[in-house]
């Protein structure tokens, strides 16, 4: 590739298709540690890989809320520097007076659901999220194992002891909305999440939206092989905000439009609440 760029006269004219290309790879890079989890997590000797536990002492924020007044926001992002074009462009939304938490979701709190029969409740379920829990036998996060009476979970640390104040990751979208009518709220959209995100602690793990992954107003596909790609929004995909502990730096930011099938749990992602009143 340096030989390749090294010989072209005009950089300008591919410049942008290597930024993407080395973002998208990025991206990839996040992946890699899914994969890698995956893998272990999976492994009867759930072998340690990374004694300096990337994916552990992660603690819940403050607890409180963030108000949102009903009221028109701009949504998307608005600057030059490099951005997916699923960030673009810029526009107006209106968002009705909503209140959205300042922690994610913890453990013990999730545990609670759990230990309240969480999994055997067909009503705080979607009825494809509930084909899919029966089907797949799904009954704790993805990574918590039921020991002598103890619950624990593998990180890339090796397997331990559950600990309660950390805020639980590896849900689906499924589980997330479970938790989320089991306790009386639900989850935010994309757009409340950007703009209660200013006035709170994120970007330790993706946090499930109620939101769609729909293209924004605006929105035009490149011609191309670029545009075949980017340009067909995924069908049946769910938006995810923030960041995780694998994300690349630079990829961090409060327009990032992450997405993911409903029923996926490999990923760093975890749950924060909303409410209207």
């Amino acid at each position: 590739m340096l030989s390749f760029l090294n010989s072209l006269e005009d950089k300008s004219t591919i410049e942008a298709l290597v930024t993407l290309g080395l973002n998208h790879e990025q991206q990839h890079q996040e992946l890699l540690w899914y994969d890698i989890k995956y893998i272990l997590g999976h492994n009867p000797l759930f072998p340690k890989y990374d004694l300096t536990g990337i994916d552990t002492n992660l603690k819940v924020q403050e607890p409180g809320w963030t108000h949102i007044e009903a009221g028109v926001y701009d949504i998307g992002y608005k600057g030059k520097d490099f951005h997916f074009d699923n960030e673009r462009s810029n526009h107006r939304v209106f968002i009705e007076e909503t209140y959205v938490s300042n922690s994610l979701i913890s453990n013990g709190e999730y545990l609670n659901f759990m230990e309240d029969g969480g999994y055997e409740n067909f009503k705080h379920w979607h009825a494809e999220g509930w084909e899919w829990l029966k089907s797949n036998q799904v009954k704790a996060p993805l990574y918590w194992y039921r020991m002598d009476g103890e619950w624990y979970r593998y990180d890339l640390s090796g397997l331990n002891l559950l600990k309660m104040d950390e805020p639980v990751m590896h849900v689906s979208f499924y589980e997330a909305w479970a938790y989320a009518q089991w306790s009386g709220m639900r989850l935010p959209t994309e757009y409340e999440w950007e703009v209660a995100a200013t006035q709170f602690s994120w970007g330790r793990l993706w946090e499930w939206t109620e939101s769609a992954y729909l293209p924004y107003p605006g929105f035009k596909r490149v011609p191309g092989p670029i545009g075949e790609y980017k340009g067909k929004f995924m069908v049946n995909q769910k938006v995810l905000r923030g960041a995780s502990i694998a994300t690349p730096n630079g990829h961090s930011r409060l327009t990032y439009r992450n997405f993911f099938h409903p029923h996926l749990q490999w990923m760093f992602s975890g749950i924060r609440l909303a409410k209207n009143e």
